[in-house]
């Protein structure tokens, strides 16, 4: 069977963009580590979902949509989870290998994945992700991984389910502006723990450029390919090579920030990949849920 040019650029080009945009998320988060020392976790999340909330609303103005008072309490809860999970992973990230919270955040998705299990197959997924926390916690702690930042980036996967579950439900009317709200009551919910720890540092001019290039390579950029990539390719394929995130996560930290794994560290995000492109590819089709934005 001759497969067409043109078939394979339509298939070549949302899979492009889905790997441009996980890279663009990732070393988002590697530039964010470098506003640590001078604001902390606290204030690089505040900084990121000010400039993202403001560069969203800009761009997708949610104030033309109408909004009932039902899906202004589900925009709600979704900003508040929205808020958790970028607060979580960032504090995460301060002690923990970039990949190692990234595929312990996963955790929360593949939960979702698998909230309704009833097949053999779910539960052959869940005992490889259960394998793979169990290889990875503990072969961490022998490297050096800190107990509370891996904790925090399990609680950020926690926030993460209850952002897919809330983004369903509150993108089902206005879509992608959901998302804009979304971001600024996550702003507003974050912003006075960054200012009560970092204080008048984070109005330091010189921040600025690195905050606005978080904002748009961990928001506005990978969310905007993401949307593209979700309306030229099968929801089941965008999530089954999201699954690759903890993988481009540990590159990135190993790159940018010459974060270093352990064999047994390596199999155990590998487990966890493939429980989550497993549990894609072998559940029900939902209908798409908003895409995060770590």
């Amino acid at each position: 069977m001759n497969v067409r040019p043109s078939d394979l650029r339509s298939i070549a080009l949302p899979v492009a963009l889905l790997l441009i945009a996980m890279a663009s998320v990732q070393t988002g988060a590697s530039l964010a580590k470098s506003l640590f020392p001078v604001v902390g976790a606290q204030g690089a999340t505040a900084l990121r979902l000010i400039f993202a909330s403001v560069l969203m609303l800009l761009i997708l103005r949610p104030w033309r949509a109408t909004f009932t008072a039902n899906s202004l309490r589900s925009v709600l809860l979704y900003g508040v989870a929205l808020g958790g999970m970028n607060f979580l992973f960032y504090m995460s990230i301060r002690t923990t290998p970039l990949g190692i919270a990234v595929a312990l955040e996963f955790t929360g998705p593949l939960a979702v994945a698998l909230m309704h299990s009833r097949r053999l197959a779910d539960f052959v997924w869940i005992a490889l992700a259960v394998t793979g926390l169990a290889l990875l916690i503990p072969s961490g702690q022998a490297h050096g991984l800190d107990l509370t930042g891996a904790l925090y980036a399990l609680g950020a996967g926690v926030c993460w389910a209850g952002y897919i579950l809330a983004g369903q439900k509150a993108g089902a009317d206005h879509g992608v502006q959901t998302a804009a709200l979304g971001v600024l009551i996550a702003a507003i919910l974050i912003a006075p723990i960054g200012v009560a720890h970092a204080g008048s540092a984070m109005l330091d001019p010189v921040l600025i450029p690195v905050a606005l290039g978080v904002a748009v390579l961990s928001t506005a950029l990978p969310y905007s390919l993401e949307m593209i990539a979700l309306t030229r390719m099968p929801v089941r394929t965008f999530g089954t090579l999201m699954s690759m995130e903890p993988a481009v996560g540990a590159l990135s930290g190993l790159i940018f920030l010459h974060e270093s794994l352990s064999l047994t560290q390596w199999l155990a995000i590998s487990a966890i990949i493939v429980a989550s492109a497993g549990a894609t590819l072998t559940t029900r089709p939902e209908p798409a849920a908003l895409v995060p934005c770590d």
